[in-house]
């Protein structure tokens, strides 16, 4: 433990020195640490998006095979992400990660195909309904906004947020 004491003098406007000290006990306390799981199909931009967030290249990222873990630092936090890959061999085993989870953040590509945005619906739907995260914040990011055939925020939340 580091103890130490700083001694100050200073001018306290009656032209007088004052003596102050501040005293510290240690190193300022530790940001709080949340573990979240981000999950999303392929291409959606979970790798592109933690890789940002760190502050990383982002010119050579490739799909994630099975799974990542980055702690991505904020002012007063730090989220430690398990990325969980989103190829259809690898999406089977996401419920193994969640246990611990404090958070979800769901990825979709808002360009993406008819197709792929009900097979990205359907696993929303599976990840909301699952007992390890059906009570837990969920980020539903729509991703790739800057493509011409993205779909408005608006229209992402009509169609994912739809029951089934």
């Amino acid at each position: 433990t580091l103890v130490c004491y700083i001694n100050i003098f200073c001018d306290c406007n009656s032209g007088a020195y004052c003596f102050r000290a501040l005293c510290c006990k240690g190193p300022p306390p530790p940001r709080p640490e949340y573990d979240v799981v981000c999950i999303g199909l392929t291409g959606s931009g979970k790798t592109s998006l933690l890789s940002r967030l760190c502050s990383e290249n982002t010119d050579n990222v490739v799909p994630t095979t099975g799974f990542s873990i980055k702690a991505v630092p904020f002012q007063n936090a730090i989220l430690n992400v398990k990325e969980l890959g989103g190829a259809d061999n690898i999406k089977k085993y996401w419920s193994r990660y969640y246990q611990g989870s404090q958070g979800v953040i769901f990825v979709l590509d808002s360009a993406s195909s008819e197709e792929d945005l009900e097979i990205a619906r359907n696993e929303l739907h599976s990840a909301l309904q699952h007992p390890q995260l059906c009570t837990l914040p969920f980020l539903i990011l729509a991703n790739h906004q800057d493509k011409p055939a993205a779909r408005s925020v608006q229209e992402v939340r009509c169609h994912c947020l739809q029951p089934i």
